[in-house]
Order: C-alpha cells, then sequence, then structure tokens
C-alpha cells in the first residue's frame, strides 16, 4: 500500500485540492450568512435611508399644500381684489340715485335729467361689469346675512318678517356681501 501511495505523484497535490475545496466551501457559508445577517453600519445606513425618504416626503407635501395655497389666495386675490375700490364708488352711486329721486319732479330740466340718467346707467353697467351685484330687498323675506332691519313697522298689509321698504341698496362681489341692504320689515299689528 506504501507503494501505491508512493507511485501516485498527485496524491499530495489531490490532498491539498480536496482540502481548498472543503475550506472554499466553508467561506461561502460564511459570506451566505453574513449577507443574510446586515451588519450594524448596514442597519445603521438603511435607518438613515429611511429618515431621509420620510423627510423627502413630507417636504414634498408641504411643498404640494404650499402650491395650493398660493393658488388659492392668488384666485381670491384676482376675484375680490377691486372690493376695496367698489367700497369707495358706492358713496357715489348713492348720491347719484338720491339726485335722480329729486329730480322725478322736474319739468323743465328734462335735459338735465336725461344726461344724469346715461351717466347712472353707465356708472351702474361699468361696476356691474366689475362683479358688483345689487342685492334684492323690496318685497323679499328678510335675510340678516344680506339686509340690515333699520326699522320695524306693524302692518297688516304685508307679512311678518317681509321688507317693506328698502332705505338703501345693499351690494355683493362674488358671494361676499360688500354693504347689507338697509331696510324696513313688517311686524305684526299690536
Amino acid at each position: 500500500m506504501s507503494e501505491k501511495n508512493n507511485s501516485n505523484p498527485f496524491k499530495d497535490e489531490e490532498g491539498k485540492i480536496e482540502d481548498e475545496v472543503l475550506n472554499s466551501e466553508e467561506t461561502t457559508e460564511e459570506v451566505s450568512d453574513a449577507a443574510q445577517q446586515p451588519s450594524e453600519e448596514g442597519k445603521d445606513l438603511q435607518s438613515e435611508v429611511d429618515d431621509l425618504n420620510n423627510k423627502y416626503l413630507r417636504l414634498a407635501a408641504d411643498f404640494d399644500n404650499y402650491r395650493k395655497r398660493q393658488t388659492q389666495e392668488r384666485e381670491s386675490l384676482l376675484k375680490y381684489g377691486a372690493r376695496e375700490t367698489l367700497t369707495k364708488l358706492l358713496a357715489v352711486l348713492d348720491t347719484i340715485d338720491r339726485a335722480n329721486a329729486s329730480m322725478e319732479g322736474l319739468e323743465e330740466c328734462e335735459k338735465v335729467k336725461e344726461s344724469y340718467q346715461v351717466v347712472f346707467k353707465q356708472l351702474d353697467d361699468a361696476l356691474e361689469k366689475c362683479g358688483l351685484e345689487k342685492i334684492e330687498a323690496q318685497g323679499q323675506q328678510f335675510n340678516p346675512e344680506i339686509h340690515d332691519a333699520v326699522m320695524k313697522t306693524p302692518t297688516s298689509e304685508h307679512p311678518e318678517g317681509y321688507i317693506i321698504a328698502e332705505l338703501q341698496t345693499g351690494y355683493k362681489l362674488g358671494d361676499k356681501v360688500l354693504r347689507p341692504a338697509l331696510v324696513n320689515v313688517a311686524a305684526p299689528e299690536a
């Protein structure tokens, strides 16, 4: 037997090859085990990536909310930007309206009356194009959101809570009340 062992010149090399194969299998198992169990550093990196991802998502959501708010404010500014100007013009409109009422009985100033009515109509149309709307009051049921009751008159001619007379016209811009209508409301007779 010793001859057979000695007769094989590759025996020493084969033994080395078998040992290397066995050692490489053990190394492969160690590497696969290490890959399956993340190192502490890998866990820290994954945690940091997750934190950064969450921060990114929050930042993106905050930016989206900011963009929506800006769009809403821009639309509101465009829709109601003329509010202050129109409110100032209401006094002019009221003066013209009172002047119109005081000229109804005049016969000799027909040209002045016609000219005035043209100006009044033109101003009224221009304000309407800007979005100004008159609040309907006469004969309507009293609504505290758009009417301001400055008088209550006991009467049996009108139902209770209905407007008998409009003392000053109210105006809206879109869905916002610029000035409520000043009205006289029917009350039950005592």
